[in-house]
């Protein structure tokens, strides 16, 4: 696939469902665009596949999880963001399987966004680190679940459930991919972004990596603005 010299402009979204497998995904880059959408009167809700309960070798999986529970809701509500739910699937352990593919396909037609919301689903990080289980297999069933959320003969009880078939209008915007289409000017955002990131205390701390929320974000926000007019920007592969 060619990637475009010059990334385009996000369409305007009206509901948006960004699904990842772990609390701290989205804030990695995604919250700031969100937080543009949610000025503009976009109604969004976050959907986690876990939470996060694997993610700190001190603290216990019971434990860890309803912490990562607590700090993804006070990150959400930086950026304006009221609805978290949590699919509750083993953290670590993401199986892009038939079940998860259903759990996903019935919160889009539940909620009915015009755009869906993922992370990279491919093997690598720009070609370079790993990327791990659960970030490719959550991203690869998002994709796959936008289809079968529009198809009445794929998961069929979700019709006997009240659950109508919904298109996605706009497609899959994934970010953290190394084959970016669009972007999303993110000035008016970034600041409540960064306070998103820094809402993972304990996260980042345990982390013990050293990395700074601010610096990052606004260092991320700088990596394609060249080809978007020079503005800082979240940047994301549409898939349709």
């Amino acid at each position: 696939m060619d990637v475009p010299e010059q990334l385009q402009e996000m369409p305007s979204p009206q509901r948006v469902l960004a699904i990842v497998a772990h609390p701290d995904d989205l804030e990695y880059g995604a919250a700031a665009a969100i937080a543009v959408w949610v000025d503009a009167g976009a109604e969004v809700t976050y959907l986690l596949v876990t939470r996060g309960e694997a993610g700190i070798d001190s603290i216990d999986p019971e434990t860890c999880g309803a912490l990562r529970d607590a700090e993804q809701r006070a990150a959400a509500r930086c950026v304006g963001v009221e609805r978290v739910e949590f699919l509750d699937h083993r953290d670590g352990v993401i199986e892009h399987s038939l079940e998860l593919r259903r759990d996903l396909a019935t919160a889009i037609r539940r909620h009915r966004p015009d755009l869906v919301v993922t992370l990279n689903h491919r093997d690598t990080w720009f070609g370079q680190s790993w990327n791990s289980p659960d970030h490719r297999n959550t991203g690869r069933a998002v994709l796959d679940a936008v289809g079968d959320a529009g198809n009445r003969w794929i998961f069929p009880e979700l019709v006997g459930d009240g659950l109508e078939p919904w298109a996605v209008e706009h497609g899959v915007a994934v970010a953290g991919s190394e084959r970016p289409t669009h972007a999303v000017a993110v000035d008016s955002g970034l600041e409540r972004a960064i306070a998103s990131l820094q809402a993972h205390a304990t996260y980042l701390r345990e982390l013990g990596d050293g990395m700074d929320p601010r610096t990052f974000l606004t260092e991320s926000a700088g990596m394609h603005a060249g080809r978007f007019g020079g503005r800082p920007c979240t940047a994301f592969e549409l898939i349709g």
